[in-house]
């Protein structure tokens, strides 16, 4: 059996998923921006092991349970939503730095673990993304592809995902771009801060 074209579909639409601006996009921003690299990078790994986990129940069916149970849908949607709302206020409430730039000295910079964390449940706790991978499988993938060659899909999608991630988190942790963020970053801060709570409410929103 010929799984490339199967391989084909489940990679254009993850790829254009992935890249589409979202919570996992505008976290990895902030990360990067306001704590460096290696912060952006461990929430990138954090992404990809949330994803996983979304790829893993689709995979084994029990993403049924999801979209056939209002009460856990309802409740994935309100944590979601509650920890988007979380990162927002904090964001929000940025204050301007004051003195000369330290790119060495980032602030309060988060441990690798709490960097991870935080693209995990950023991640997880999105429906959106949930809904995604239950809605694809089904359509993409024959009932007769052998599970080792679904997992496969499963390792590229996690794999490009924190790829494209790191891409990201490497360029806008480029000293130019870190620097003047640094300087003005409470406006940019601020600004991702209202981004995260119109991401919460569109949370809310999914029927």
């Amino acid at each position: 059996m010929n799984f490339l074209p199967e391989f084909l579909t489940i990679a254009v639409a993850h790829a254009l998923a992935v890249a589409s601006p979202g919570p996992d996009f505008a976290i990895v921003l902030r990360q990067s921006l306001r704590h460096g690299r290696a912060t952006a990078i461990w929430t990138s790994l954090g992404i990809g092991c949330g994803l996983s986990i979304h790829i893993a129940y689709s995979l084994l069916g029990l993403g049924l349970v999801l979209t056939r149970s209002a009460t856990v849908l309802t409740a994935v949607k309100w944590l979601g939503a509650a920890y988007l709302v979380w990162i927002g206020v904090q964001a929000l409430r940025t204050k301007p730095r004051e003195g000369d730039v330290d790119l060495a000295s980032a602030e309060g910079a988060p441990t690798a673990r709490a960097a991870w964390m935080t693209g995990f449940l950023v991640n997880l706790l999105n429906p959106k993304a949930a809904l995604f991978f239950i809605s694809l499988f089904p359509l993409a993938v024959s009932p007769a592809t052998p599970r080792l060659v679904q997992a496969g899909y499963g390792v590229w999608m996690t794999l490009t995902t924190v790829a494209w991630f790191s891409f990201v988190a490497v360029v806008f942790t480029r000293t130019e771009v870190r620097r003047a963020f640094l300087r003005h970053g409470h406006w940019i801060d601020r600004a991702l801060g209202a981004v995260f709570l119109g991401f919460a409410a569109s949370l809310l929103w999914i029927s």
